[in-house]
């Protein structure tokens, strides 16, 4: 239990029995539940949008948005914004690339990035709660978190969270996330089943273009995935 608690206590803001004893170590022992708390976040999500979509399907999204930022307290977020400023101005430099990410400011590239993606995302989570598809909102923020359980694999470029994930987790763990995500969407979420390829398409960028991976670059892949899905469930509306 203390594991799965110190995994709700870092990739959410929901509030949870104090654990004595934190430590990095426990922390890392946590990650096999990051999917679990996946779930629990798309549970939140699904309560604040199914009463809001009785008033209207944009106030239904953006209540829907803004609960995804409060209860994450924009982690990945951040990662996004930060890997875009560093992408943007390393120009394929990694010795810069790795500089930029430990810069706390935001830049222009950063800024672009959140308008665009928030936007992106509000405009999709519309159309996919005008459609009523709520199995697919709690399914989509595990999916994005399995993804983590991968990408941690990857040597880690700086210290940091990404570093102190990169060992400790059962490699029984995400394989059997993966079986019961894809049982799940076969059943109830047919077009989330891209997000396997997703996962491992990330991946391939971050081991070739990257070579490693950082918490900001973790948290930027937690996003992207969530926004894919999103599409991949307007793709599968408009078909």
């Amino acid at each position: 239990m203390q594991s799965l608690i110190f995994a709700i206590q870092f990739l959410t803001r929901l509030p949870t029995p104090q654990v004595k004893d934190f430590n990095m170590s426990r922390l890392a022992a946590s990650a096999r539940w990051f999917p679990l708390v996946g779930l629990i976040i798309g549970a939140v999500l699904l309560a604040i949008a199914w009463p809001a979509s009785c008033i209207d399907p944009w106030f239904a999204a953006w209540a829907a948005l803004l609960g995804w930022a409060v209860v994450t307290g924009g982690l990945h977020l951040d990662g996004l914004a930060d890997i875009s400023d560093a992408l943007g101005a390393s120009h394929r430099d990694k010795e810069k690339l790795l500089a930029v990410l430990k810069d706390p400011h935001l830049g222009s590239f950063g800024v672009l990035t959140l308008v665009m993606h928030l936007s992106g995302k509000l405009i999709l989570l519309m159309i996919v709660l005008r459609g009523a598809n709520w199995a697919a909102l709690v399914l989509i923020p595990a999916w994005a978190r399995l993804g983590l359980l991968f990408w941690q694999t990857l040597p880690p470029l700086a210290s940091g969270y990404g570093k102190s994930f990169s060992s400790d987790i059962p490699k029984h763990a995400r394989w059997l996330w993966l079986a019961l995500l894809v049982a799940v969407s076969i059943w109830l979420a047919m077009p989330l089943l891209i997000a396997p390829f997703a996962i491992w398409l990330y991946r391939h960028w971050l081991q070739t273009r990257v070579g490693g991976m950082t918490g900001d670059f973790l948290g930027a892949g937690v996003e992207l995935v969530e926004i894919v899905l999103l599409a991949s469930l307007l793709i599968g509306l408009a078909g």
